[in-house]
């Protein structure tokens, strides 16, 4: 073989490699919006979401041997069909973190930028607690244009730059760890 030929393979191999990288981490929305909801109290828009978060075998691991994990709920207000580069009437990022805390034996679940929160007795129930959204704050009423479609874009993911220094390389690389659901869109209605 020649040498460009062996380049030729390599760059293939490569690419190939990059390829089976990308449509895993494309694939893994291991985290699904199960429900919104939301109405208008004292004129402003809330919302309340249901997420089924289904984490990875290595991210319990790593919870249950006392690793903080901090997931981001990633909520925009934007006008239907709306371009890309359009501005959103709303972009916000609220920080959710799960510990397990060895002393007591419980998982806690709370809100950043606190730390303290409520405890559960069993993994489980922290987890699904920790995907109950109550009472997030949208946009004012008479921030909407009349006549004009509106939708809440959601995506919740667990936030890998949170986590200790030690363990984010194996995370960058690792699928197991690229844990998000995805955007889901809900027209925005009271």
């Amino acid at each position: 073989m020649s040498q460009g030929t062996m380049f030729d393979l390599r760059m293939l191999l490569l690419l190939g490699l990059f390829l089976s990288v990308s449509c895993a981490t494309l694939a893994a929305n291991d985290f699904e919006v199960k429900q919104i909801q939301t109405q208008i109290k004292d004129g402003r828009f809330s919302l309340d979401a249901n997420v089924d978060l289904g984490l990875s075998a290595t991210v319990l691991e790593a919870l249950d041997n006392g690793v903080p994990l901090t997931f981001v709920f990633h909520t925009q207000v934007r006008r239907a069909k709306s371009w890309l580069w359009e501005d959103s009437l709303l972009d916000q990022q609220l920080h959710y973190a799960i510990r397990y805390k060895p002393l007591s034996g419980r998982y806690e679940v709370y809100r950043l930028p606190s730390t303290e929160g409520k405890e559960f007795v069993t993994r489980d129930a922290a987890i699904r607690a920790l995907g109950e959204f109550n009472d997030i704050q949208l946009v004012t009423q008479s921030a909407l244009e009349p006549d004009t479609g509106y939708e809440v874009q959601i995506k919740v993911f667990l936030d890998i730059e949170k986590l200790p220094l030690p363990l984010r390389p194996m995370a960058y690389l690792k699928p197991s760890w690229k844990l998000s659901s995805g955007w889901s869109k809900w027209p925005l209605t009271p």
